[in-house]
């Protein structure tokens, strides 16, 4: 009998742990040595945080509505088409890139910018590249059909 975790992408860390590691490790480091890098502009930073919040909502909810598993240690029963994956394969992630860029702006921590370096590696190499093959592997053409017609990002 088959394990769970041979059916699924086999991802070097849970993208929300690495999400918040990066935004505690960014506020400790803002806390420790503030690294100003604008004018103030909280207000900016809230509807970037906002808009990366329903991003990452509505992908959540179109994936459930297609009957796929979000959390990455599930399999993925179905390749999502529609809802914001018209546009990109990784709302989710694209999603978390933009809410701790709106959390930059919106707390003036140059800190959080640069804790998005090893945050966006992690996810591309440690978490896309994986179930990209994972993907391939179980859906075949369909799922490269789709990343012909949809980018990775946007």
């Amino acid at each position: 009998m088959a394990d769970i975790a041979d059916d699924t992408a086999g991802v070097i860390v849970r993208p929300p742990i690495a999400w918040g590691l990066a935004v505690l490790a960014g506020f400790a480091l803002h806390w420790l040595m503030p690294l100003p890098f604008l004018l103030p502009a909280g207000w900016l930073g809230a509807i970037v945080f906002a808009a990366a919040l329903a991003l990452v909502a509505w992908a959540i909810s179109t994936m459930t509505r297609a009957g796929s598993n979000v959390p990455t240690n599930l399999p993925t029963t179905t390749i999502v088409e529609a809802g914001p994956y018209r546009f990109t394969r990784n709302p989710i992630y694209l999603g978390m890139v933009l809410g701790l860029i709106g959390l930059a702006i919106a707390f003036n921590s140059l800190w959080l910018l640069v804790t998005l370096v090893p945050f966006a590696l992690v996810i591309r190499y440690g978490v896309i590249a994986r179930e990209e093959a994972y993907l391939e592997r179980k859906f075949g053409d369909v799922y490269r059909r789709y990343r012909a017609r949809v980018r990775r990002w946007l």
